[in-house]
């Protein structure tokens, strides 16, 4: 496989995809970091067309979050010899106390007045018995850092997770925090990023991409 990226030692491109669907996507129940999910029919069939679609990339290395639905978007690429790295600091965002349940009317308020607070500039309140999105940036950060840092690395694969793959983004492509609600995402989207080694920054050339899945 040849892999035009491994010319450009100066740049870094790192696919960044969000897992496939799970039954809790499926019923709109909130995950979080403490729900260690699967992917449902769906999700595995999204995750089949994904590999289908970039197979002929060479991946230098793969890394996903410690949650089991990222594995497994990811599962035929492993299955290839890729190397693989599992990062805490990928997980989705903590959603505390009501992970793992139907949403009733009083939660979806609850959400709902968060998420506000966060697109208003209030980044650092927390979810009840849960993170902040500066929590979560802070504990990206490090494994960013890691990655930049293998610059022998040139093409990389992230799987990662919604809320996650928001705040993640906002740092990556040098926005504020609270504009993290901006960066649209579904299951298995892709956002294709290339890194400038020379002008330091990133920018984007594929944004919530779904080509991919055109054919399920």
């Amino acid at each position: 496989m040849s892999n035009p990226d491994k010319q450009h030692l100066s740049q870094k491109t790192i696919y960044l995809i969000r897992h496939g669907e799970t039954e809790f996507n499926r019923l709109g129940i909130v995950q979080g970091s403490g729900v260690d999910s699967e992917l449902n029919e769906r999700g595995h069939a999204q995750a089949d067309a994904f590999y289908e679609a970039y197979k002929h990339i060479a991946f230098d290395k793969i890394y996903t979050s410690v949650l089991r639905r990222t594995h497994q978007s990811v599962r035929k690429f492993i299955e290839m010899g890729i190397p693989w790295e599992q990062h805490a600091g990928l997980n989705e965002i903590s959603w505390g106390i009501r992970e793992g349940h139907v949403p009733n009317a009083q939660d979806d308020e609850y959400y709902k007045i968060l998420i506000d607070s966060w697109v208003s500039g209030i980044v650092d309140m927390q979810s009840e018995g849960g993170e902040s999105p500066v929590e979560v940036i802070a504990r990206q950060k490090p494994v960013i850092d890691t990655i930049l840092s293998r610059r022998e690395e040139s093409t990389v694969l992230v799987a990662m997770h919604g809320r996650a793959m928001r705040i993640i983004l906002t740092m990556l492509l040098d926005k504020p925090l609270s504009e993290m609600d901006t960066f649209e995402h579904s299951n298995l989207c892709l956002y294709k990023l290339i890194y400038d080694y020379e002008a330091e920054r990133f920018y984007a050339e594929l944004e919530c991409d779904t080509t991919h899945l055109l054919g399920l």
